[in-house]
């Protein structure tokens, strides 16, 4: 089953999904858009790093994403809003990887292949490295569900807790670069922030409770993984770009539901 590029590709599309999509509700939750995406944008260093250093992919890229996650987070307050803080460092990181990687001879397909993904060549070992990173992640993500939660909330609520906010904020950005290692295969760095908060912003309307958003936003980016793999099979189109095309479907079918609920909803 796993020889039909087809089906790897759907494995790997439902993966990266399903897991990186509840992630995505705390990036939601902590207004975090922007940091994913700057996380995304830092693993264009982590490739130049290995291909310049012929070593594995993934460890550079974890590595790159920490550090630029660690950076922000020590910036932080420094007298720069975060945004502003975040749009320098995504961009830099961003052209300053492309630029090292210009340079090293034979790299450039690479590149192309990792800033936009390249999801119907993945390979069985990409399937292990993917399923297994999304487990490591969900599981990590279901052990400090209740920390990230309540920190994510009310900080302060969380230090009366017993809860330290900046561990809590630790976890999180170690989970964010795993989803950005793994899932850089799939999507690419510059779609990878799109599956983060897509998914997760399609099902808030439809949640009642934090875990109805998460477990909906896992449906939701698996779904889109599969309807987009197979837009990208019919109109013979990117895979990558078609996923991320049809998880903004969902978002602007839920939002279009909650906009008529609201107006059938009677005023007192």
């Amino acid at each position: 089953m796993l020889d039909d590029f087809m089906v790897r590709a759907a494995l790997a599309g439902v993966g990266i999904g399903a897991t990186s999509a509840p992630l995505g509700c705390f990036v939601v939750w902590r207004r975090m858009a922007y940091f994913g995406e700057a996380t995304a944008h830092a693993a264009v260093l982590g490739v130049a790093l290995a291909l310049a250093l012929s070593s594995p992919v993934l460890p550079a890229v974890i590595l790159a994403s920490l550090a630029m996650a660690s950076a922000v987070t020590l910036l932080r307050g420094h007298g720069y809003a975060m945004d502003t803080l975040l749009g320098v460092m995504a961009h830099t990181a961003l052209a300053a990887g492309m630029v090292a990687v210009s340079l090293i001879s034979d790299a450039r397909l690479d590149l192309m292949a990792f800033l936009f993904g390249d999801i119907l060549a993945v390979s069985r070992s990409d399937l292990l490295v993917i399923w297994g990173g999304g487990a490591t992640v969900l599981g990590l993500i279901a052990w400090q569900w209740s920390n990230l939660l309540i920190s994510t909330l009310n900080p302060d609520l969380a230090r009366a807790a017993g809860v330290d906010p900046r561990k809590a904020e630790i976890w999180l950005t170690l989970a964010l670069a795993l989803v950005v290692a793994v899932a850089i295969k799939v999507v690419g760095v510059l779609l990878i922030a799109a599956m983060l908060v897509i998914p997760a912003a399609a099902a808030r309307p439809l949640a009642k409770t934090p875990e109805e958003m998460a477990a909906g936003a896992a449906l939701i980016g698996g779904f889109s993984a599969l309807s987009g793999l197979y837009a990208a099979y019919i109109l013979d189109t990117p895979a990558g770009p078609s996923i991320v095309c049809a998880a903004s479907l969902v978002f602007v079918v839920t939002t279009t539901v909650r906009a008529l609920k609201a107006r059938k909803t009677p005023r007192i």
